[in-house]
């Protein structure tokens, strides 16, 4: 069954006084785009979560979010304290700056050395990467039950369409092998009027060759065969591929080429006005297929 592009997912949970939010935001897209947020000291996972992010959700504008808020005394700064001190001596040691000047500890704890981070980077990456992983791992799950969901409602909207030009196909059918007759009757009747005038005749043999000539080109037996075949692949990758976003483009794109085609050798106002009907609904199946994985 297919899915829908669009959907959300989130995970969250406390390990060792860190709590951590994940959520994952998808949009519709006709490539896959990601937008991934992370703290500073965990950056160094965004290459792994892009590429899980390709792998489960296909394509589409996904924005993923990690928060993390450590409540632990870990996760305070480090105070290098023999920098610090070295920063007063030299500031002590200019001559008359007690006079001019007050030290201000709050300025030299922004000073280069003087705070440091509790751990560095490959610390943060072992300590945190499990955990991360875990709960992206939960929001895709998450954001994937909701394409399915909104899938549904997809699929149940495109089947209407597809029974709609379906309806309108057959109608069609039908009706194509009276526009032969009528044209033969139109036209020998005008042709009568015309040469009655004159007291000519026109042989039916003659008739019958410009009959023959309209009926060849204006035979539409193949496009509906093919436009039933493209409805019958539609379907059939509707209900059997959940990744059928970009077959489905190109399935509508040559189910419009077999209506026009119709509309312009049939020749008949009945027609035309079913094939009106046919591009329209095709027009809705474009429209809602991009919404589709």
């Amino acid at each position: 069954m297919i899915l829908s592009m669009t959907g959300f997912g989130d995970a969250y949970t406390e390990r060792n006084g860190t709590h951590y939010a994940v959520e994952i935001r998808a949009l519709n897209n006709r490539y896959f785009k990601s937008t991934i947020k992370l703290p500073d000291n965990v950056s160094g996972l965004e290459p792994e979560i892009e590429t899980t992010l390709r792998e489960k959700l296909g394509r589409g504008s996904v924005t993923y979010i990690l928060k993390m808020r450590v409540d632990s005394a870990e996760a305070a700064y480090h105070i290098n304290t023999a920098a610090l001190e070295a920063y007063i001596q030299q500031l002590q040691n200019v001559p008359g700056i007690n006079h001019i000047a007050r030290i201000d500890l709050a300025t030299l704890l922004q000073r280069p050395g003087v705070c440091q981070e509790p751990r560095d980077d490959s610390d943060e990456l072992r300590i945190h990467g499990p955990v991360v992983k875990e709960l992206t791992d939960e929001a895709i799950t998450k954001l994937i039950a909701m394409r399915q969901r909104e899938g549904l409602g997809l699929f149940n909207d495109l089947m209407k369409h597809v029974r709609h030009i379906a309806e309108h196909l057959k109608q069609i059918e039908t009706r194509a092998p009276f526009v032969i007759d009528e044209y033969h009757k139109k036209l020998a009747t005008r042709v009568h009027q015309l040469l009655s005038k004159a007291e000519l005749q026109v042989a039916q043999v003659d008739l019958l060759k410009e009959v023959a000539v309209f009926a060849e080109r204006a035979d539409i037996s193949e496009e509906i065969q093919r436009l039933t075949s493209h409805l019958n692949a539609f379907e059939s990758a509707c209900r059997n591929d959940q990744h059928a976003g970009r077959k489905l483009d190109f399935i509508t794109q040559e189910m419009l080429r077999e209506a026009n085609t119709i509309g312009s050798k049939a020749n008949d106002a009945l027609i035309a006005s079913h094939i009106v009907e046919i591009k329209g609904a095709i027009d809705r199946l474009k429209e809602q297929v991009q919404n589709v994985e």
